[in-house]
């Protein structure tokens, strides 16, 4: 019996959280499909063995292409990583209407452009799963990041209404929440503010987007989970 080659696709992979997690994922067994703005998505692609292009997670057609240069060389995607860069960052009242629409393209149709193009082969296929890097402040929002908050907010509404339309093929959407990482420049009061005392590491999260990508995760959809430390604790 063939062993089938299982495919993810990362978005934004081409450093911090995302690079680690096609790191990881190729570690796993994964052939990797790498997007990356900077080109280090190729860079890393090729150091994996997969397939790297260089494009933006805003725009439809190079998303297009990295989908069907996987389906093409694989001919299946079981898991799709979507990561994100960085929106804009202002006094809640000071953020112009351009920079909001920003906001919603980095931290909402990053997830809502890929989905479109993977889902139906995920259905097809009766198997799949799709993992978003949100934010720990998505439901606890906070001011140092208003438009990653709210649109994350937004994230897991789509999120559980994704995972009610397709939950029955087998198709699951989770997100993963993280905190203060090590992907960030390090501050003491941040730092302090955390129970445990450190900030997490791009690996840890990649570890958790791994289990959920894995099929011991294959009960779990729907769902928001924080990675963070204990700083946000609220339901």
């Amino acid at each position: 019996m063939a062993v089938v080659e299982k495919v993810a696709v990362i978005t934004a992979g081409g450093s911090g959280m995302g690079a680690e997690s096609a790191r990881r994922l190729a570690a796993d067994g994964f052939k990797v499909a790498i997007l990356s703005s900077s080109g280090k998505g190729e860079a890393l692609a090729a150091e994996l063995g997969g397939i790297g292009v260089t494009g933006s997670n805003q725009l439809n057609d190079d998303l297009k292409r990295l989908v069907d240069a996987a389906m093409e060389k694989w001919g299946r995607i079981d898991v799709l990583v979507n990561s994100a860069g960085h929106g804009p960052r202002a006094q809640i009242l000071e953020i112009t209407d351009e920079q909001w629409h920003t906001g919603l393209d980095v931290y909402l149709m990053n997830v809502i452009r890929p989905v479109r193009l993977v889902a139906p082969i995920m259905q097809k296929q009766k198997s799949g799963s799709i993992v978003n890097i949100s934010t720990a402040w998505a439901f606890e929002p906070s001011p140092m990041f208003p438009t990653s908050a709210v649109f994350r907010a937004g994230l897991a509404s789509y999120t559980k209404i994704f995972a009610d339309t397709y939950a029955a093929d087998n198709v699951r959407m989770n997100n993963v929440l993280p905190g203060w990482i090590d992907s960030l420049p390090a501050t003491e009061e941040r730092r302090d503010a955390v129970p445990m005392k450190r900030y997490g590491t791009s690996a840890e999260i990649a570890a958790t987007i791994a289990f959920l990508a894995s099929d011991g995760a294959g009960y779990i959809t729907g769902q928001n989970i924080k990675v963070d430390g204990g700083l946000t604790r609220s339901v």
